[in-house]
């Protein structure tokens, strides 16, 4: 559930930090897209797994990103019931897409590597 609430300076400032690190907007932009599992960010951004769940709970601490549980495998995305959905949707509207990183993801037979 969108709502277009107006956010106060303090809310929209920590958002903004939040996504300031360009790992984790690239994060957002990509779960804008696709869902994702941890192990396929790790892929994404050569990273270690705990690096890459430090960003997933920032994340998901400011209310932006949801997880859902499949059997062992934790998958994320863009959480559409934040109040701050529509704000986040403008901040990486302009931003290109990320989709050409999950398709490589694909050819090399990484997406959903922990099925």
């Amino acid at each position: 559930m969108q709502t277009d609430q107006v956010l106060d300076i303090e809310t929209a400032a920590n958002l903004l930090k939040v996504l300031g690190d360009k790992t984790r907007l690239t994060m957002v932009k990509i779960m804008s897209e696709h869902e994702c599992c941890v192990c396929e960010f790790v892929d994404l951004f050569d990273m270690t797994q705990p690096a890459i769940s430090q960003h997933l709970r920032k994340l998901k601490d400011s209310g932006l990103v949801k997880e859902t549980r499949r059997g062992h495998w934790i998958f994320y995305s863009l959480n559409p019931n934040s109040p701050y959905y529509t704000f986040v949707q403008h901040v990486i509207s302009d931003l290109p897409s990320q989709r050409y990183k999950v398709e490589e993801l694909e050819t090399q037979g990484k997406r959903i590597c922990c099925d």
